[in-house]
């Protein structure tokens, strides 16, 4: 199923696109305020795609498309009355994937949904941070142009702190998204296999480069 985070502050508009595009199997969440709809994508990177609209209270869509495109790494297709030209040639140029000037046929955004996130996956997924090179479809990490030798739990979490960078990852987080990790001593695991790429990726546990320790809290990456 495609998970679409919209921000729309037309209640009536919001439940008409969501019940259709329910049809196509594409599940929609809804925010009427640009600061909750953030806040939410923030905290969850399981949406494959934005519906934003550019008239919004509290911050116009612009903004809000320029903060998404620099911050996250989600496509974003523009929904909004405003057709003016100079409307779609800023939008575009500050990070939106497509404009769709309303009123539209509903069906005409599920194929742009479904055109945008056919040109995403032909994209090679490599995410560059600092002197580390993520190949999501490879499954290798590259330190300086060398890969890395990790384990399956190691390259999983390594891979989540390099794509959340500079955000702090509690052990609770990291346990509830992935798949690898052993859950039979919950926090103590999470410790472990850090300290195993600590190793591998040359950081000092008593003073740290990359993995930074948040007490109490959990666990950051810097690069």
């Amino acid at each position: 199923m495609i998970k679409v985070i919209m921000i729309e502050d037309d209640k009536e508009l919001a439940e008409l696109l969501t019940q259709y595009l329910a049809k196509f199997n594409i599940s929609v969440k809804n925010f009427e305020d640009p600061v909750k709809a953030l806040q939410e994508l923030e905290k969850n990177k399981n949406y494959d795609i934005m519906i934003l609209d550019l008239s919004l209270p509290q911050m116009d869509g612009i903004e809000v498309c320029k903060k998404v495109a620099k911050e996250e790494d989600i496509p974003i297709i523009i929904s909004s009355a405003r057709s003016d030209d100079t409307d779609k040639i800023v939008a575009l140029e500050v990070g939106a994937d497509d404009y769709l000037a309303k009123p539209y046929n509903p069906r005409e955004l599920v194929a742009r949904i479904q055109a945008v996130l056919r040109r995403k996956e032909k994209k090679p997924k490599t995410i560059v941070c600092g002197e580390f090179e993520l190949d999501e479809e490879g499954f290798t990490i590259k330190k300086n142009g060398e890969p890395l030798n990790l384990t399956s739990a190691e390259f999983e979490l390594l891979s989540m702190l390099i794509k959340n960078k500079g955000r702090v990852l509690t052990r609770d987080y990291i346990l509830d998204n992935t798949i690898h990790l052993n859950y039979d001593s919950i926090d103590r695991t999470v410790d472990v296999i850090i300290g195993r790429i600590r190793k591998k990726i040359g950081d000092d546990p008593k003073n740290p480069k990359y993995i930074i320790s948040v007490r109490g809290l959990g666990y950051k990456f810097e690069c």
